[in-house]
């Protein structure tokens, strides 16, 4: 291996993603707050600004929302039989939490992914 290049064959982006660190290091911090990245990895360098994951976390995180409030309100409801404001207390609290947490993890892998890949935008493969 090149001096000063970083193996990045022994960063996973599913454990890089759940850490909300680096794809390429591992080891620096890929967001400023809850869900806007770094302009730099603080660690290695990397510039966050050429990747790109456009609508996709949400697209992901909007199907498997859907599917976890929905089976978790219909459990409720026929499971326990309770009033229409105990669903509103319910699920308006448990919702926007789990679409921060969703977007933030999917968002950190599909950045992880398009690293890994070297995924961009306008590239064909030729033979």
């Amino acid at each position: 291996m090149v001096r000063g290049m970083i193996d990045n064959s022994a960063v996973s982006p599913v454990a890089a993603a759940l850490a909300g660190r680096c794809p390429q290091c591992g080891k620096g911090r890929l967001f400023k707050n809850v869900l806007e990245l770094r302009d730099r990895c603080e660690a290695c360098g990397l510039d966050n600004a050429v990747i790109s994951v456009g609508d996709g976390p949400a697209v992901f995180a909007i199907m498997i929302l859907g599917a976890i409030v929905l089976g978790g309100a219909l459990f409720v409801e026929f499971t326990y039989f309770p009033p229409w404001w105990v669903h509103v207390l319910l699920w308006g609290v448990i919702t926007p939490l789990l679409a921060l947490g969703l977007l933030r993890v999917l968002k950190a892998l599909l950045i992880g992914q398009t690293y890994k890949h070297k995924a961009a935008e306008g590239q064909l493969v030729k033979d």
